[in-house]
């Protein structure tokens, strides 16, 4: 692992809670603390992100496609086929550069979103794509389709150009017309919710938990856990082109300035790489249950920070020593991590996971 790690950067810090331990009281004061409490300042930054891409562009225009859902391959197919008399993202020239995107709803973190290419410099975009969702049908039956047209940029920064939803679960599978190509009109964002299914980037990251940093030694040590924050996946842009981000690591419920730590700020990207190693003492086996790695990703500008998205790496119990808290709320993807982590010590385990909306636990003094 040496030799691609010569540029990274590397910070320590204790889990402060082994000192927390014998008091029941101070726990708690821990975890009303980190008790989800900030929570204008990240919704301040949803509605500056939900007006940039949403906002300012009509929607006008059609789409057409066609579902199926195929027995043999238990897969629903999406047969994208065009779109036409969109909204110009380039008054000038009149002309976007458009793609399709699908999601299944509410279901959209565990299936994904599929993607079709961009067609560059038209209205009018034909695609013939398929897009396909491994899915029970039982299961899609519960599901809503969102079909959403957007125009990217030349800094990747998408434009909302409108969208389609089919409910699934009126849907006739039986109908053959319902398997024809069939044109829909375009509708606006419903409502910010939308926001939710947004894209806020991924991080690709690995960790490490090393039950005995000193080997040998008669006393029993506490653990380390390293996170290796290697880099950021087409992060949003909430200030035009302009980006200069970095990621913060808190590991919950200890909320103290000495659990926090942060890299450097990179700039002008959408795809930072920071190779930035945080070491973390103190941890015994038993804490692995009951803490949660909060990494965060926020936009440095000027004297302001803003929110981009942020992940909970834990077991995501919904509890921590026996106190029920918000935090404990990592995703299946998030989950996993740790579950490999704690499960092969002294390795590094490496992800890549899509970052999401958090509200943020106030940080105490």
């Amino acid at each position: 692992m040496s030799d691609d790690r010569e540029t990274d950067t590397a910070s320590e810090s204790s889990y402060q809670l082994s000192r927390h331990k014998k008091s029941p009281s101070s726990l708690t004061n821990l975890s009303s603390s980190s008790g989800m409490t900030s929570l204008s300042s990240v919704s301040g930054s949803v509605m500056s992100v939900y007006s940039g891409d949403f906002g300012n562009l009509e929607v006008k225009g059609n789409i057409q496609f066609a579902i199926e859902y195929v027995e043999s391959l238990k897969e629903l197919h999406v047969f994208v086929a065009q779109c036409k008399d969109l909204a110009a993202a380039d008054v000038k020239k009149q002309r976007s550069d458009p793609y399709v995107k699908a999601y299944l709803l509410p279901d959209k973190g565990k299936m994904g979103k599929k993607k079709t290419l961009v067609v560059k410099k038209t209205l009018n975009p034909v695609y013939n794509e398929i897009l396909r969702y491994k899915i029970e049908k039982q299961i899609l039956k519960t599901q809503k389709l969102n079909l959403s047209v957007w125009h990217r940029d030349t800094f990747k920064r998408n434009s909302f150009l409108g969208e389609v939803e089919l409910d699934l679960e009126t849907w006739d599978w039986d109908n053959k017309q319902n398997k024809q190509l069939r044109w829909y009109p375009l509708k606006r964002k419903t409502a910010p919710v939308a926001l939710e299914a947004e894209n806020r980037g991924e991080m690709k990251l690995a960790l490490q938990y090393v039950p005995e940093p000193v080997p040998g030694k008669k006393l029993p040590t506490t653990g380390e856990v390293h996170i290796w924050v290697k880099e950021c996946l087409d992060l949003p842009l909430l200030r035009g082109s302009h980006l200069n981000s970095f990621v913060k690591c808190t590991i919950l419920p200890d909320t103290s300035r000495k659990s926090r730590q942060k890299t450097r700020a990179v700039g002008k990207t959408t795809n930072p790489i920071f190779n930035h190693t945080m070491v973390y003492d103190g941890f015994r086996p038993e804490d692995l249950m009951e803490a949660c790695v909060e990494l965060t990703v926020w936009d440095h500008y000027k004297l302001t920070n803003q929110f981009l998205g942020g992940l909970r790496i834990g077991f995501g119990t919904g509890k921590s020593y026996g106190t029920e808290v918000d935090w404990m709320d990592s995703t299946s993807e998030e989950v996993a991590l740790w579950e490999k982590m704690v499960n092969s010590p002294n390795t590094w385990i490496e992800a890549t996971l899509p970052l999401r909306m958090l509200l943020i636990a106030k940080i105490s003094k």
